[in-house]
């Protein structure tokens, strides 16, 4: 059986990478359509978190690469006013082969508003698009 080849180094599991925002009116629940009141979001918090984990490997990629989402499993667990600063962090937790695993997390200051985990596939960009 032919061994899988990493797209990347184990050496960069445990690398990190932190997206941040500040919560306007378009990211609010009552404005996406996924909740009625005026707070962030749940998918866009998901996208915050999709962000940081695409941003945490996109150096580290060869040439032609980029990295589509495959699942993301997440809590929301408190709820972030217009004006709130927001991040997310992302840490790739694991590599096998093209299939990249992270767990995010999102904050605003030192609470925590969501966590979970993100997978992520790396694929030749002009391939993918075929």
């Amino acid at each position: 059986m032919e061994e899988k080849k990493n797209i990347i180094d184990f050496a960069f599991v445990g690398r990190e990478f932190e997206s941040m925002m500040v919560v306007e009116d378009m990211h609010l629940a009552m404005n996406v359509g996924s909740g009625d009141l005026p707070v962030l979001a749940t998918p866009v918090m998901v996208s915050l978190m999709e962000n940081a984990a695409m941003n945490c490997i996109a150096p580290l990629l060869p040439k032609g690469y980029t990295t589509v989402g495959g699942h993301i499993e997440t809590s929301h667990l408190a709820p972030s006013k217009p004006g709130a600063k927001v991040s997310a962090k992302a840490v790739l937790a694991a590599v096998s082969g093209k299939k990249l695993t992270f767990e995010v997390f999102a904050f605003e200051g030192d609470k925590l508003l969501g966590k979970g985990t993100h997978l992520r596939f790396a694929v030749d960009a002009v391939k993918f698009m075929q």
